[in-house]
């Protein structure tokens, strides 16, 4: 199950997964389980470090299918476990200093990304992410809120993938 709902320039999503709240947070928080399922569908994670705490920095490494290698990191603003995770996303180079978007020139520097972990009947654990510009301008803001439907496809890919590694995982 998802669901979408975007006010202002903030992206809402969310999805139920079938895998208690303390295993999704071990994949969202450890970097050896993250490097199993995160990133867009048809990425590969190449590399990945997690140092969580406020302050603290993911970073990682992605490849497409076709070889081109996309860096990131989160820095980690507010940790509630096994509930909430608060950071900055931004993209970024293989030393982990900030970069553009490497296709959307115009896409924010930095968002602000919020997910939380709520307990559902079953076992099951509610996924829910809210997405805001961050220090962004105006022509950044624009970009971003343009997106939400690719941002969208994006969110449904990755929890896919993270849908299919808690299925695998024991």
């Amino acid at each position: 199950m998802t669901g979408t709902e975007s006010s202002g320039g903030e992206f809402v999503f969310s999805r139920v997964l079938d895998a208690q709240r303390e295993r999704v947070w071990q994949a969202l928080t450890e970097a050896e389980r993250m490097r199993q399922w995160w990133g867009p569908t048809g990425f590969t994670v190449i590399t990945a470090t997690i140092d969580l705490r406020p302050g603290g920095v993911f970073h990682c490494g992605m490849r497409s299918a076709d070889g081109y290698k996309m860096w990131g990191k989160f820095i980690y603003r507010e940790i509630v476990a096994p509930e909430r995770l608060a950071f900055i996303n931004s993209f970024s180079n293989e030393a982990g200093g900030v970069t553009r978007h490497p296709i959307i020139p115009t896409w924010p520097l930095e968002t602000l990304t919020i997910v939380t972990l709520e307990e559902e009947p079953g076992g099951k654990t509610k996924f829910g992410v809210r997405w805001s510009a961050h220090n962004a301008t105006d022509v950044e803001r624009k970009t971003f809120d343009s997106s939400h439907v690719g941002m969208k496809a994006v969110w449904i890919g990755t929890l896919d993938r993270l849908a299919a590694y808690l299925a695998s995982a024991t």
